[in-house]
């Protein structure tokens, strides 16, 4: 690969991974854990993960364990909790929380569906931008330094990446969309 294409296709990567990422978050009627990747917590005033603070479990298919360290760290977890969007109300018992997902309704689960596949859309979309970026910089070497012809392969290879990225960003979204709409 050429090396003014490898920037690109590391852009292209990066927008894939944390679509990934984003997608970990999205629960889709099982407990996942990773839906509580993006809370901190406030620690002796210090915003500290949820992660760093007590061990997550999941003992059942749908609770979400939080023990944590320090039984004083009870109240502030549940206030991150209750700030966040997860939308589940916590419960403890002195000294662990737990987090009860309901069974999603086949309305929820198509409203999750939609958003997955607009998250998905949102990262072809980035892709394809940086696609362009790749074009416009490649069609300034032109009027410099490199040929029209390695400028035309360039820009097949950068066409290339491009097809191939939005190619695994369409099938994780069918992925996740059928792991959501899976009872």
């Amino acid at each position: 690969m050429n090396e003014k294409i490898k920037v690109y296709d590391e852009k292209m990567s990066k927008t894939y991974e944390h679509l990934v990422a984003d997608f970990m978050t999205i629960r889709a009627g099982r407990a996942n854990p990773h839906v509580l990747d993006k809370l901190a917590v406030d620690y002796y005033g210090v915003m500290t993960p949820l992660q760093q603070v007590g061990n997550i479990t999941v003992p059942e298919a749908r609770i979400i364990q939080i023990a944590p360290w320090e039984k004083s760290l009870i109240k502030a977890i549940e206030k991150a909790i209750l700030a966040s969007d997860i939308g589940i109300t916590p419960s403890n018992d002195g000294s662990v929380i737990r987090l009860v997902f309901p069974e999603l309704t086949e309305e929820r689960r198509k409203d999750i569906v939609k958003d997955v596949r607009k998250k998905g859309e949102d990262a072809k979309v980035a892709v394809r931008n940086i696609r362009r970026d790749g074009n416009d910089a490649l069609k300034k070497l032109a009027k410099t330094e490199i040929s029209e012809d390695e400028i035309k392969s360039m820009e097949d290879e950068l066409q290339k990446l491009t097809d191939k990225y939005v190619k695994n960003i369409g099938d994780l979204v069918e992925e996740k969309s059928k792991e959501v709409l899976t009872v």
